[in-house]
Order: structure tokens, then sequence, then C-alpha cells
């Protein structure tokens, strides 16, 4: 790394992917039913169908990991197939998970699961989702379940994936499910998933105390455009980053065992409003600025709790910005350590091109090109590493 810097002995190298983005036919829930209902809506682009298949090729997904020298890696379980009726769980849904599990473990890898990633099962949504007082309890009873069930299969339960993400886009901008936009809602559910959080850290702490429990905050960071900064866009920038950071971490950081962060861009205020740079973006369109990772760690830093960086990649079909991002991304991480950040790893997304929520399949986040050519057969989706699949590997491995 830059400056000779070398990582801790113990960090944990992996990459992150996401249940309904990779498994395909996650047909109990709520999104799925979406998908199949689009109607004249714009999004989604195109339905999750098949996915990847990694419900049936997670195998040779771990192998990759390996390939990668990971030495972790950061999944999700799916409540809608674990829970798929109120109150009654699938036995062959855990059992399969099961092995999902023991599979990672037997390749060395530290397993980071999250256990709610924007998805919900049919029958909690129909009783209100995140809107309804008795989500939390829903939630801490899944919760309890898995810890149950999974036990040491599981390194560190992750609870929720990203809250503010999901409640700007299903109640604020209402592109996801349930498509709703009331600021007051949207208020609402941010409470309510601080209640399911804290409730579920609960209910897997009384299955086991040693059981590390943490949850995924997506932060964007803010800056001002310039130095020659308007008041009211310092305002503006000390107001977000709250927002964004400590007005959902600080209500519940007592019932963190370690923060889980995503990160992929920042913004810049100028006259109270976003003005980014548009020449170094990802297909996306969203900024490529590492030193916002760093001023982001450096100001976790104030909670005293273990830091992972859960998500941090970008959308390059042409896969001709991943290696300088992910060398620039880890000069920043490396930066946030010699500042005394307690920052023990670094996932990067994704292991594979997955289903991209409403885009759909067209960004490519992959270190790992997937065929969608052959998408409509099971058993095809072939699996090619990009060039920066193995730069990534070479840093890995050191």
């Amino acid at each position: 790394m830059s400056n000779g810097f070398k990582f801790p002995d113990r960090f944990l190298w992996g990459t992150a992917t996401c249940a309904h983005q990779v498994e395909g036919n996650n047909s109990n829930s709520d999104w799925w039913e979406w998908e199949q209902s689009k109607g004249d809506r714009e999004y989604p682009l195109e339905p999750s169908g098949i996915a990847c298949d990694s419900y049936n090729r997670y195998e040779e997904d771990f192998d990759l990991c390996v390939k990668l020298n990971n030495n972790a890696v950061r999944i999700s379980v799916e409540w809608a197939r674990l829970e798929p009726r109120e109150g009654e769980f699938s036995e062959a849904e855990f059992a399969h998970y099961k092995k999902v599990l023991k599979s990672a473990k037997d390749r060395n890898l530290k397993t980071f699961v999250t256990l709610h990633h924007f998805t919900n099962p049919i029958w909690f949504a129909k009783k209100g989702r995140w809107e309804s007082y008795k989500s939390a309890h829903f939630f801490a009873r899944y919760a309890k379940k898995c810890a149950q069930e999974f036990g040491d299969l599981v390194d560190v339960y992750l609870t929720i994936n990203e809250p503010q993400v999901y409640t700007l886009m299903s109640y604020m901008s209402g592109i996801w499910p349930p498509c709703k936009k009331s600021f007051l809602m949207s208020l609402l559910v941010q409470i309510n998933l601080m209640r399911a959080h804290r409730k579920a850290y609960d209910a897997i702490k009384s299955v086991n105390p040693k059981y590390q429990v943490g949850i995924v905050k997506n932060i964007v960071w803010y800056e001002t455009l310039s130095s020659k900064y308007h008041i009211f866009d310092q305002f503006g920038v000390a107001f977000m980053n709250f927002i964004g950071s400590g007005f959902f971490l600080i209500p519940i950081h007592k019932k963190l065992d370690l923060i889980g962060l995503n990160y992929y861009f920042t913004s810049r205020i100028g006259n109270l409003r976003v003005k980014n740079p548009d020449n170094i973006t990802s297909d996306l369109g969203w900024w490529i600025y590492p030193k916002g990772l760093e001023k982001i760690l450096i100001d976790l830093k104030k909670y005293n709790l273990p830091i992972y960086i859960t998500e941090n990649g970008l959308a390059d079909a042409k896969d001709e910005k991943r290696e300088e991002f992910i060398k620039s991304m880890l000069t920043s991480c490396a930066n946030a350590i010699k500042a005394g950040v307690p920052l023990k790893g670094y996932f990067h997304w994704s292991l594979l091109d997955n289903y991209e929520w409403h885009h759909g399949f067209w960004p490519r986040f992959g270190l790992v090109d997937v065929d969608r050519e052959s998408a409509s057969s099971a058993g095809k989706l072939k699996r090619t590493p990009r060039k920066s699949f193995y730069y990534y590997a070479d840093i890995c491995g050191r």
C-alpha cells in the first residue's frame, strides 16, 4: 500500500453480496411481488428472476473468494425464505443456509451475515412493514431464531443493512416498495428500525452474550464546494452529515459491538445545492472521492467501536477505474488506521455483477463478470474474473 504501509496481520479482507441480488427466485418477498407487478411504473427496469443463481452456486462463489485470498465474506440470509408465513419458520431453508455457512467456514472464511437487506416477507408487508409498531417485535423474533439456528456458524451478526437508504428510497423518493412519499412516515419508519435493531441486539445476546452484533450504515460525506463557503452552506453540510450518520447511530450506539460502514460517494454543497465534479464518476454517476472515506472513518472513531467497511465499490462495466478505485480507497483506510481509527476489515462490493435493485442488471459492480446472456438457463451464468479481481487478490494475499 502507499508509503509501504502494511495493514494489521489480523485485518479481514473480503467481498460482499446480498441474498435477493444474487440468489434468484426470492418469491416470498415484497420485492419479488413488486417486480412482477410493474404496470406503468418506470421502475424496476427489469425483474430479478434467477439473478446469479447463487442459491445453488454458493460453493462456486466461495471458491472465487478463496482465489481472491479473502479470509472473510459478507452475505445475507433471506427473511422471506426463513419465515415465509408469520411465526412459521422453514426448517428446510434454515438447513440450506447452514450448508451455505458451513461451506464458507470450510474455506476458512469468517462469516458476516446480514439479517435484513431491503427485502421483507410478504406477510410482513401486509402487516404494514416498518410502519407498524409491531415490526420491531417481528424482527427481533426472527433475529433470535437465526441466532439459535446458526449459532457459531456466524462470526458477526449484522441486523439491518442501510436503514436510512431503505427509508429514503421506500418512503421519501417513493421508488422502492411500498412507493410512498411522506416525510412523517419516513421518520416513523426510521424510529421503528432503530427499535428493531435494539430489540434484535438483545434477542441475539439472549441466545449467547458472546455473539458479535452490529449494523450496516451507509454514510454519504458532505463538504462545502469551496473554502469560500456561504454560512448557509456550512450549516447545510453540518446538518446533512448529522442526519446521515449521528441521527441514526447515536440512539443505538450502546447496542452495538461494531459498526459496519458502507461508503460509495461524497457530495459537495454550494448555494445549498449539491454540485459534484462530473469528470471522476462511476457508471451510475457517483463521484469517486476516496478522501471522503477517510474523513468518515475519523468521524466514526468517537464511538470507540471496531469498524468494518462492509461495502465499498463502483459500477464500472469496462473495469477501467476499479483498480485505481481500490488502491485509493485502501490508501484512505491506511491513513485512517494511522490516525488511530479501529478499522478491522474491508469488504469490496461486490464479488459478482448482480441485481442492482430498481436499476436492474446493467450496473456492473462485480470483481467477477456474470454472463447475463446465458441467464435464462440455470447452471449457466458463467463467472469470469475481471482484471481488477487479480489486483484485489494480490492486495489481500500480502
